[in-house]
């Protein structure tokens, strides 16, 4: 039997932390992925906030995937000194949750820069991000965000193997693969599976870049469901449906979240993998 560890961002289900966890448990989760709590960002949270979610997360018997930081998210030549230290804050809130994983991304560029003048900048920032991660034992893993130096897989390819350490991993993307024109399965799974650690779940259509649940978009999802499998893959497949709540467009929602968690279990479930 393979099994999978199913997780998802809880701040997509709701603000309020409860709630997540309530609805991501009645949907067979054992984890979340901490984006924000109570509209607050993981990079903003104080020591009080810290707390009281370890206590909430204790009293539903959940624990942490990942902390879905923003580091990287942000202008490559922007004050280098001033993200470290947003990342070490959002390290020691991942300690404290007793998780593992870090998200991370490789920095914007100013407009009318190309891509490739910036690489030198990007690699060495995301040398000091690992080396930071190798010191107090977490893995960072880095998402193919769009428009940013790592959106697609000889971008991202590159990054991972010339900071070469092992606390810098993949967080593998469909959707956000699709956005930029990349087929992922097709153009990008042979290539970064020896580095492939962490599934963010979410599918999207070529045609216009809209997000759809699992196996409904142009994600090639079944394909790469099927092919970790086939590896022998085991880990946290994380829920971010991006799908819109009529009641609040900001979020999934309660009701998106399980219509995206029930088309995730349906490809899973064809492919041999059970969620736990």
């Amino acid at each position: 039997m393979v099994e999978w560890v199913l997780s998802g961002f809880g701040d997509e289900i709701d603000e309020d932390p409860r709630i997540q966890l309530a609805v991501l448990r009645a949907l067979g989760a054992s984890h979340v992925e901490v984006r924000s709590a109570w509209g607050v960002n993981v990079a903003d949270f104080d020591a009080e906030l810290t707390t009281r979610l370890a206590a909430l997360l204790a009293t539903h018997d959940m624990a942490v995937s990942a902390v879905a930081s923003p580091i990287g998210k942000s202008g490559v030549y922007d004050d280098p000194d001033a993200e470290l230290a947003r990342l070490r804050a959002v390290i020691t809130l991942a300690q404290r949750l007793r998780s593992r994983y870090v998200r991370i991304f490789s920095f914007y560029r100013p407009p009318g820069i190309d891509v490739a003048a910036t690489r030198d900048t990007v690699l060495r920032r995301l040398r000091a991000f690992a080396d930071l991660a190798e010191r107090e034992r977490v893995v960072l893993v880095h998402e193919n965000e769009k428009d940013i130096y790592g959106d697609v897989p000889a971008r991202v390819l590159d990054l991972v193997e010339s900071v070469g350490s092992p606390a810098l991993r993949v967080a593998w993307d469909n959707a956000n693969f699709v956005q930029v024109g990349v087929r992922p399965f097709t153009d990008g799974y042979a290539m970064l599976r020896p580095h492939l650690e962490y599934l963010q779940v979410k599918d999207a259509l070529f045609d216009g870049g809209a997000v759809v649940p699992a196996g409904e978009g142009d994600g090639e999802l079944p394909q790469t469901v099927a092919a970790l499998r086939a590896d022998g893959w085991s880990g946290y497949a994380s829920l971010e449906p991006h799908l819109a709540d009529p009641a609040d467009p900001a979020r999934t929602g309660p009701a998106g979240f399980g219509r995206a968690a029930r088309a995730f279990a349906a490809l899973t479930a064809a492919a041999g993998v059970t969620l736990r």
